[in-house]
């Protein structure tokens, strides 16, 4: 059995970690210095926009997207029926609002490369989207763009759904494991043979570094660099009032999303707000702010809605490379990257998982 050590139990980690043990000759550790979905992956909003992102069709970016939305369609009812756990999923499709004139002929062409993929969009000039979505209410819309096919769903659920699946299907879990160290045999290229924990010394043939911004650190005990920056994000768990009812698409218009949660509660997010000058990310109350308004200028009807939670998190953005990275660690032949997602890790984990395995069942 091939032993792997998997570094990071967020949405990615814990993908990689079920899809690997699907596979036959693995055996899997996963290690993280905190419970599973706490740091990006519990503040994400979990909105999956893939047919409907303008991504172009042999692009890296349109690839992944592409394929984590076939996976996604298996990888929930597959996950429910092993772990007997109910996932939230938005079935109903993502409506992306547009305010600008001309971005009506740049979406017609795009629904009709869609359509050529066989994929769906549809246009929904203005009388067509006011008598679906009344709740819809803008005078500076020109009309919006629908995808049925892309949808939503609860990163943190999905997450610990993954963990028990894994689990069930021999992985093991070590949490509140803070990576001290690694052990390096002198090679070229360099072999990592061990890392060591607070929780003990882990040894594998192949590592997988999937820890976002920790991802930094264990880098640097393997005595290489990965730039990974921290990027905040605010978001709002609404209210309205009973008599209210959303739409039930995730609508998304300006960078803002409404991720409706049933008829009468919904997420509202997220902002994004760079480190200053100093590395430093502070939460904004007035970024966070800038965003409701935001989504109430387009639906009105959160103007009456009761705030019930709000909260943050740190995305990891890479410098100098495109997001995500993925590939081997320079100068190592058995540490695999799997990080750097930014605002994506939800969308992109299926792929990444499923880059990681090809990577491995390569060796």
């Amino acid at each position: 059995m091939k032993q792997v050590a998997i570094v990071g139990c967020g949405i990615v980690g814990a993908t990689i970690a079920y899809e690997l043990s699907q596979i036959p000759g693995f055996q899997i550790t996963v290690i993280d210095r905190q419970p599973p979905a706490q740091a990006s992956t519990g503040a994400a909003l979990g909105v999956l926009m893939g047919n409907i992102s303008q991504k172009k069709p042999k692009s890296r970016a349109w690839r992944l997207r592409h394929a984590s939305m076939q996976r996604y369609a298996t990888l929930i009812p597959e996950l429910e029926a092993r772990t007997g756990r109910q996932i939230p999923y938005n079935h109903h499709g993502i409506l992306k609002l547009c305010f600008e004139a001309d971005e009506i002929a740049k979406w017609k062409k795009w629904i009709e490369l869609r359509h050529s993929q066989g994929l769906k969009l549809e246009w929904l000039a203005i009388e067509a989207l006011k008598k679906r979505y009344p709740q819809i209410e803008s005078t500076q819309l020109v009309g919006a763009v629908y995808s049925p096919d892309d949808g939503q769903v609860d990163p943190v659920l999905l997450t610990q759904a993954l963990v028990e699946a894994a689990t069930l299907a021999g992985v093991t879990f070590h949490f509140d494991a803070t990576v001290t160290g690694a052990k390096i045999a002198a090679s070229s290229p360099q072999v990592c043979q061990s890392i060591e924990t607070t929780r003990g010394e882990f040894p594998a043939d192949e590592f997988i570094v999937a820890a976002g911004l920790g991802s930094m650190p264990f880098a640097s005990a393997l005595n290489q660099t990965i730039t990974v920056k921290p990027v905040l994000g605010q978001a709002l768990h609404l209210r309205l009032p009973e008599t209210s009812r959303l739409p039930q698409p995730v609508v998304t218009g300006e960078d803002i999303h409404i991720v409706p949660l049933g008829e009468t509660e919904c997420w509202v997010g997220a902002t994004v707000e760079f480190p200053d000058a100093a590395g430093e990310v502070v939460a904004d109350e007035a970024q966070l702010q800038a965003v409701l308004d935001g989504a109430v200028a387009f639906c009105p009807m959160l103007s009456s809605a009761k705030i019930l939670r709000q909260w943050s998190g740190l995305r990891p953005r890479p410098q100098g490379q495109a997001a995500p990275i993925i590939g081997y660690l320079e100068g190592y032949r058995n540490v695999l990257l799997a990080t750097g997602h930014y605002r994506n890790g939800v969308l992109l984990a299926p792929a990444t998982a499923g880059e990681i395995c090809r990577m491995l069942g390569d060796r």
